[in-house]
């Protein structure tokens, strides 16, 4: 069974901690994997930062992203990748050096999307505020589960590159696309692992792309109402008119 990766990777003005993730990524990767960057218009040195690992590590690849947000960055960089297996990653955090040889035992086990659990630290990583992302969500797979309550978070999942045509395109109505990544996987009744264990440190600072703030509650009714919507438009699409 082939097992070549990639890391879906998105940046933008991340110069900070880049290199802490690539490095923590890297340890991760075999010869024949690969990590793809979609940058989004950095004006720091984040470009910069990446072509250095760049001239010492063929494996990561730099492409433009379309400058349009995070979502339309996120489809750029995922169909830019190669691998059997797709991980997301942020340009911020730090993988733990056994999260892929953990993530791939699942899959060998014929799981289509995985998510593994985080452990959230404050901006420098010396004070870890809470243990379990799961625990702090009550993380499950489900459709109506996570339609009520997303509990999907990007920078821990990983699927197989067959799941891509399934969820793309993302819908620009949405906040966020780690939510419509998990329902779709969900929807289709693949099989969906969660691994309750913490394979990577999620840095909380004031620069980060997603929080784990709330809306408001007008505003989380049409979220849903917008995504209950593209679901619907979506399911009807792939099985075409008339059925």
């Amino acid at each position: 069974m082939s097992t070549r990766i990639s890391v879906a990777m998105i940046t933008k003005n991340g110069e900070k901690y880049l290199a802490q993730e690539l490095d923590s990524i890297l340890k991760n990767l075999g010869e024949e994997d690969e990590i793809v960057i979609s940058d989004d218009g950095s004006t720091d040195g984040t470009v910069e930062t990446i072509r250095a690992y760049q001239a010492k590590n063929e494996r990561i690849r730099l492409v433009q992203g379309p400058q349009e947000g995070i979502i339309a960055n996120i489809e750029n960089v995922v169909q830019k990748c190669n691998g059997d297996f797709i991980f997301l990653a942020d340009q911020d955090d730090v993988w733990k050096e056994d999260k892929v040889k953990k993530v791939i035992s699942e899959f060998n086990k014929n799981a289509v999307l995985v998510m593994h659990d985080a452990q959230v630290f404050n901006e420098d990583l010396t004070k870890m505020i809470m243990p379990s992302f799961f625990e702090y969500r009550g993380c499950k797979s489900g459709t109506f589960a996570n339609l009520v309550k997303n509990r999907y978070i990007g920078c821990c999942m990983a699927f197989r590159k067959e799941l891509v045509p399934r969820f793309l395109p993302i819908p620009r109505t949405l906040p966020m696309h780690d939510q419509w990544i998990g329902l779709t996987a969900d929807l289709r009744k693949d099989k969906v692992v969660l691994i309750r264990e913490p394979l990577l440190k999620y840095r909380r600072h004031e620069a980060a792309a997603s929080d784990f703030s709330h809306n408001s509650v007008p505003v989380m009714i049409k979220n849903r109402c917008n995504l209950v919507r593209e679901l619907w438009r979506a399911r009807k699409i792939r099985k075409g008119p008339g059925r």
